[in-house]
Protein backbone atom coordinates (compact mmCIF):
# COMPACT_ATOMS: atom_id res chain seq x y z
CA UNK A 1 0.00 0.00 0.00
CA UNK A 2 1.11 3.60 -0.67
CA UNK A 3 0.91 4.95 2.69
CA UNK A 4 2.20 1.66 4.46
CA UNK A 5 5.90 0.56 5.23
CA UNK A 6 7.92 -1.15 2.34
CA UNK A 7 7.84 -4.59 2.25
CA UNK A 8 10.32 -6.88 1.65
CA UNK A 9 9.42 -7.80 -2.46
CA UNK A 10 9.52 -4.12 -2.67
CA UNK A 11 13.06 -3.53 -0.97
CA UNK A 12 14.24 -6.20 -3.81
CA UNK A 13 12.31 -4.65 -6.72
CA UNK A 14 14.02 -1.04 -5.63
CA UNK A 15 17.49 -3.39 -5.84
CA UNK A 16 16.63 -4.56 -9.00
CA UNK A 17 15.61 -1.28 -10.09
CA UNK A 18 19.27 0.79 -8.92
CA UNK A 19 21.22 -2.29 -10.64
CA UNK A 20 19.22 -1.48 -13.78
CA UNK A 21 20.61 2.39 -13.24
CA UNK A 22 16.75 3.54 -13.00
CA UNK A 23 16.41 7.06 -11.36
CA UNK A 24 14.25 6.92 -8.49
CA UNK A 25 10.89 8.76 -9.70
CA UNK A 26 10.31 5.90 -12.02
CA UNK A 27 10.98 3.35 -9.36
CA UNK A 28 8.81 5.04 -7.26
CA UNK A 29 5.99 5.11 -10.06
CA UNK A 30 6.50 1.26 -10.65
CA UNK A 31 5.78 0.63 -7.16
CA UNK A 32 3.01 3.21 -6.98
CA UNK A 33 4.86 5.34 -4.21
CA UNK A 34 6.34 8.72 -3.52
CA UNK A 35 9.55 8.92 -4.78
CA UNK A 36 10.66 10.61 -1.08
CA UNK A 37 9.58 7.05 0.30
CA UNK A 38 12.35 5.51 -2.36
CA UNK A 39 14.73 8.64 -2.23
CA UNK A 40 14.62 7.98 1.75
CA UNK A 41 14.91 4.63 1.51
CA UNK A 42 17.87 4.00 -0.49
CA UNK A 43 19.89 6.77 1.72
CA UNK A 44 19.07 5.44 4.68
CA UNK A 45 20.54 2.03 3.47
CA UNK A 46 24.26 2.02 1.89
CA UNK A 47 23.29 4.59 -0.99
CA UNK A 48 22.41 3.39 -4.16
CA UNK A 49 25.70 1.99 -4.58
CA UNK A 50 25.37 -0.66 -1.53
CA UNK A 51 21.84 -0.62 -1.76
CA UNK A 52 20.60 -4.12 -0.46
CA UNK A 53 17.31 -5.51 0.38
CA UNK A 54 17.35 -8.26 2.72
CA UNK A 55 19.81 -6.40 5.09
CA UNK A 56 17.68 -3.16 4.77
CA UNK A 57 14.79 -5.09 5.54
CA UNK A 58 16.43 -6.60 8.94
CA UNK A 59 17.63 -2.69 9.35
CA UNK A 60 13.84 -1.26 9.18
CA UNK A 61 13.19 -4.26 11.46
CA UNK A 62 15.62 -3.29 13.95
CA UNK A 63 14.57 0.42 13.94
CA UNK A 64 10.74 -0.58 14.69
CA UNK A 65 11.90 -2.59 17.64
CA UNK A 66 13.81 -0.16 19.31
CA UNK A 67 10.81 2.46 18.45
CA UNK A 68 8.39 0.20 20.18
CA UNK A 69 10.99 -0.59 23.30
CA UNK A 70 12.36 2.73 23.68
CA UNK A 71 11.59 4.98 26.74
CA UNK A 72 9.19 8.30 25.83
CA UNK A 73 11.10 10.59 23.46
CA UNK A 74 12.80 13.30 25.74
CA UNK A 75 11.79 17.33 25.93
CA UNK A 76 9.48 18.92 23.84
CA UNK A 77 12.19 20.72 22.71
CA UNK A 78 12.30 18.88 19.81
CA UNK A 79 9.17 20.39 17.67
CA UNK A 80 6.76 17.84 19.27
CA UNK A 81 3.73 19.10 20.93
CA UNK A 82 2.02 21.79 20.00
CA UNK A 83 -1.11 19.97 18.62
CA UNK A 84 1.50 18.62 16.06
CA UNK A 85 1.59 14.95 14.37
CA UNK A 86 3.82 13.56 15.72
CA UNK A 87 4.41 11.29 13.11
CA UNK A 88 4.00 13.71 10.81
CA UNK A 89 6.92 15.52 12.46
CA UNK A 90 9.48 12.11 12.29
CA UNK A 91 8.56 11.71 8.74
CA UNK A 92 9.14 15.00 7.80
CA UNK A 93 12.40 14.55 9.67
CA UNK A 94 13.65 12.14 8.20
CA UNK A 95 12.76 13.55 4.54
CA UNK A 96 14.96 16.81 5.40
CA UNK A 97 17.77 14.95 6.75
CA UNK A 98 17.68 13.01 3.58
CA UNK A 99 17.90 16.04 1.82
CA UNK A 100 20.90 17.52 3.20
CA UNK A 101 22.72 14.15 3.06
CA UNK A 102 22.03 14.77 -1.24
CA UNK A 103 23.64 18.08 -0.59
CA UNK A 104 26.97 16.34 0.88
CA UNK A 105 26.50 16.28 4.23
CA UNK A 106 27.45 12.69 6.06
CA UNK A 107 24.51 11.23 7.51
CA UNK A 108 25.26 11.93 11.06
CA UNK A 109 26.01 15.90 10.41
CA UNK A 110 22.47 15.95 8.88
CA UNK A 111 20.31 14.31 11.48
CA UNK A 112 21.68 17.03 14.30
CA UNK A 113 21.58 19.62 11.64
CA UNK A 114 17.73 18.72 11.08
CA UNK A 115 17.01 18.06 14.84
CA UNK A 116 18.17 21.78 15.25
CA UNK A 117 16.08 23.40 12.42
CA UNK A 118 13.02 21.65 13.74
CA UNK A 119 13.54 22.85 17.62
CA UNK A 120 11.45 25.26 17.76
CA UNK A 121 14.00 27.50 20.47
CA UNK A 122 16.95 26.81 17.87
CA UNK A 123 18.90 25.25 20.13
CA UNK A 124 19.55 21.97 22.23
CA UNK A 125 22.48 20.25 24.24
CA UNK A 126 24.47 17.28 23.32
CA UNK A 127 22.03 15.04 26.04
CA UNK A 128 18.75 16.22 24.15
CA UNK A 129 20.40 15.34 21.07
CA UNK A 130 21.40 12.15 22.32
CA UNK A 131 18.30 11.01 23.73
CA UNK A 132 16.22 11.85 20.55
CA UNK A 133 18.85 10.40 17.97
CA UNK A 134 19.51 7.14 20.06
CA UNK A 135 22.89 8.42 19.18
CA UNK A 136 26.74 8.47 21.49
CA UNK A 137 27.86 11.33 22.77
CA UNK A 138 31.21 11.03 20.68
CA UNK A 139 28.63 11.50 17.66
CA UNK A 140 26.87 14.13 18.52
CA UNK A 141 30.39 15.51 19.76
CA UNK A 142 31.92 14.81 15.62
CA UNK A 143 28.78 16.11 13.83
CA UNK A 144 28.73 19.57 15.91
CA UNK A 145 32.58 19.86 15.25
CA UNK A 146 32.03 19.89 11.74
CA UNK A 147 28.91 22.07 11.86
CA UNK A 148 30.86 24.52 13.68
CA UNK A 149 33.71 24.61 11.93
CA UNK A 150 31.27 24.97 8.81
CA UNK A 151 29.71 28.40 10.52
CA UNK A 152 26.57 26.56 10.47
CA UNK A 153 26.15 26.34 14.38
CA UNK A 154 27.60 28.33 17.41
CA UNK A 155 27.83 26.92 20.71
CA UNK A 156 27.14 28.71 24.15
CA UNK A 157 27.20 27.58 27.91
CA UNK A 158 23.42 27.86 29.64
CA UNK A 159 22.85 29.24 33.39
CA UNK A 160 23.30 25.45 34.12
CA UNK A 161 26.56 25.41 32.89
CA UNK A 162 25.50 22.86 30.11
CA UNK A 163 26.50 23.55 26.51
CA UNK A 164 23.70 24.21 23.87
CA UNK A 165 24.14 24.60 20.40
CA UNK A 166 22.14 26.89 18.29
CA UNK A 167 21.33 27.72 14.86
CA UNK A 168 20.57 31.51 14.30
CA UNK A 169 17.98 32.46 11.73
CA UNK A 170 20.43 33.74 9.67
CA UNK A 171 22.01 30.36 9.39
CA UNK A 172 21.51 29.67 5.31
CA UNK A 173 22.60 33.08 4.39
CA UNK A 174 25.46 32.44 6.26
CA UNK A 175 25.91 28.72 4.84
CA UNK A 176 25.38 30.65 1.43
CA UNK A 177 28.16 33.05 1.98
CA UNK A 178 30.81 30.33 3.16
CA UNK A 179 29.49 28.51 -0.32
CA UNK A 180 30.84 31.73 -2.19
CA UNK A 181 33.68 31.94 -0.71
CA UNK A 182 34.54 28.31 -1.41
CA UNK A 183 33.83 28.89 -4.88
CA UNK A 184 35.99 31.95 -5.09
CA UNK A 185 38.64 30.08 -3.91
CA UNK A 186 38.55 27.72 -6.75
CA UNK A 187 38.69 30.64 -8.90
CA UNK A 188 41.82 31.94 -7.26
CA UNK A 189 43.41 28.73 -7.60
CA UNK A 190 42.56 27.54 -10.96
CA UNK A 191 43.82 30.74 -11.90
CA UNK A 192 47.55 30.18 -10.11
CA UNK A 193 47.34 26.89 -12.54
CA UNK A 194 47.54 29.26 -15.34
CA UNK A 195 50.72 30.76 -14.21
CA UNK A 196 52.16 27.38 -13.90
CA UNK A 197 51.19 25.78 -16.92
CA UNK A 198 51.81 28.76 -19.49
CA UNK A 199 49.30 31.09 -20.80
CA UNK A 200 47.56 30.07 -23.80
CA UNK A 201 48.16 26.31 -23.48
CA UNK A 202 45.51 24.16 -23.31
CA UNK A 203 45.63 23.50 -19.54
CA UNK A 204 45.44 26.68 -18.79
CA UNK A 205 42.59 27.92 -21.44
CA UNK A 206 40.72 25.27 -19.40
CA UNK A 207 41.61 26.92 -16.11
CA UNK A 208 41.04 29.96 -17.20
CA UNK A 209 37.81 29.03 -17.84
CA UNK A 210 37.16 27.16 -14.70
CA UNK A 211 38.24 30.68 -12.85
CA UNK A 212 36.40 33.15 -14.83
CA UNK A 213 33.26 31.14 -14.50
CA UNK A 214 33.99 30.66 -10.66
CA UNK A 215 33.96 34.09 -10.15
CA UNK A 216 30.98 34.87 -11.98
CA UNK A 217 29.39 32.37 -9.35
CA UNK A 218 30.49 33.56 -6.58
CA UNK A 219 30.09 37.47 -6.93
CA UNK A 220 26.59 36.73 -8.18
CA UNK A 221 25.54 34.79 -5.60
CA UNK A 222 27.19 36.89 -2.96
CA UNK A 223 25.49 39.75 -4.03
CA UNK A 224 21.89 38.12 -4.63
CA UNK A 225 22.21 36.83 -0.74
CA UNK A 226 23.11 40.61 0.49
CA UNK A 227 19.76 41.89 -1.83
CA UNK A 228 17.25 39.09 -0.58
CA UNK A 229 19.17 39.31 3.56
CA UNK A 230 18.38 42.94 3.09
CA UNK A 231 14.68 42.29 1.96
CA UNK A 232 13.82 39.77 4.38
CA UNK A 233 15.31 42.02 6.89
CA UNK A 234 13.47 45.05 6.30
CA UNK A 235 10.71 45.75 8.29
CA UNK A 236 7.08 46.78 6.36
CA UNK A 237 6.05 50.04 5.91
CA UNK A 238 3.21 49.86 9.03
CA UNK A 239 0.96 52.04 6.44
Amino acid sequence: MPGGRLTQQERQQIAAGLADSLAYAEIARRLDRPTSTITREVMRNGGPTAYRADLAHRATERRAHRRRHAPPAGPRALAQGNGRDGAAVREYEETFTTLLMQQGLPKMVARVLTCLFIADAGSLTAAQLVQHLQISPASVSKAIAFLEQQGLIRRERDDRRRERYFVDDDVWYQSTIASAHGIGQVAATARQGVAVLGPGSPAAVRLENIARFSDFISESILRAAEQVREILHTRPDPH
